[in-house]
């Protein structure tokens, strides 16, 4: 008898030992398929969800110590560039200085010289050519505005006023100058040869039924030669520091027409900087409403704020300078 409870209670014993070890499998079966569940889910995530979460842990964290930065433009008058320092400490903390030239071809190469970190002053034809005259490898890392190009004149109110033999002045860098020449072609003033491209020059006139006089300056002195000429071809932004609203002009380009892509200014640095998370972060910043806003007020209106990849810039960029180097050859 006693035999018999002893066998009994090994027999409860593994019956309990079984239904243990199967309640365990099961419970670790549960887990696999719960596992296996979260990565269906997360692989299913919607890739809005995806690329928000990716942003956010791709964006550069506050530093605790500021971040010095210095930029180099070509004028510092007006809202625009006190209320872009003001956001970038307050949001980035980062501490930006301006360094401010009075020639476009200074910002460049104190860039290349490392005595500024960023510059903002140019459009993409300008640093095509800069580029590849000098053997530089700056590259755009945020767009900013496009400016168009106007004819103002202090002394007529229409091209067709414009007497026979005037002097016309036209900004003496080569991408500006050549945008004012076929300003002035689009006018009906004069004819460039054909295929002239964006760099056109004096020379490549071929009809100028108005012997007009083309008299090249420095561009930022296109304004103030306006009461020694008829007229003088002035870009956005330097026609709003002057004070003069776009509405002004007797004759402009489309700022938002596809040819005027060439013409995008953008926040550039040296190639081995292009992926610096502050210097893109204050690329970014310029896209803020109210820096939007500031530069409409800057500008008179005549500059408008367009964002455009980092990434669609280079390739904007690479194909203005294989076509300068096509037409060396």
């Amino acid at each position: 008898m006693k035999k018999h409870a002893v066998l009994a209670s090994l027999l409860l014993i593994l019956i309990v030992g079984v239904l243990s070890a199967c309640g365990s499998n099961k419970a670790a079966n549960n887990t696999s398929a719960s596992a296996n569940s979260d990565n269906k889910a997360a692989a299913n995530a919607s890739p809005s969800t995806a690329n928000t979460t990716a942003e956010q842990s791709a964006a550069p964290e506050k530093p605790a110590e500021p971040i010095k930065v210095k930029i180099g433009v070509s004028g510092t008058d007006g809202e625009t560039w006190p209320l872009l320092k003001k956001k970038a400490k307050e949001q980035l903390n980062v501490e930006i200085e301006l360094v401010e030239f009075s020639d476009y071809t200074l910002p460049n190469l104190a860039l290349a010289n490392k005595e500024v970190d960023v510059n903002s002053f140019q459009h993409l034809a300008f640093l095509s050519q800069f580029n590849i005259e000098h053997n530089l490898n700056i590259v755009p890392i945020g767009s900013t505005v496009v400016s168009p190009l106007g004819l103002y004149s202090k002394k007529y109110k229409d091209v067709s006023e414009i007497p026979d033999g005037s002097q016309i002045a036209i900004p003496n860098d080569p991408a500006n100058q050549g945008r004012g020449l076929l300003v002035l072609q689009a006018a009906g003033l004069l004819k460039l040869k054909d295929n002239v491209g964006l760099y056109g020059t004096p020379d490549d006139i071929v009809d100028n039924p108005h012997k007009l006089k083309i008299v090249p300056v420095v561009a930022q002195q296109t304004p103030r030669v306006l009461p020694d000429v008829a007229a003088s071809i002035i870009n956005g932004g330097i026609a709003g520091q002057a004070g003069l609203k776009l509405s002004d002009a007797i004759f402009h380009d489309d700022p938002l027409s596809e040819t005027t892509r060439p013409y995008l200014n953008v926040f550039a640095t040296r190639v081995e900087d292009k992926d610096n998370e502050t210097y893109r972060a204050i690329a970014k910043l310029y896209q803020d409403p109210e820096i939007i806003e500031s530069v409409k007020k800057d500008s008179n209106g005549g500059s408008v704020v367009i964002d455009i990849p980092a990434e669609t810039l280079q390739g904007e960029l690479d194909k203005l300078e294989g076509e300068i180097k096509a037409a060396k050859k």
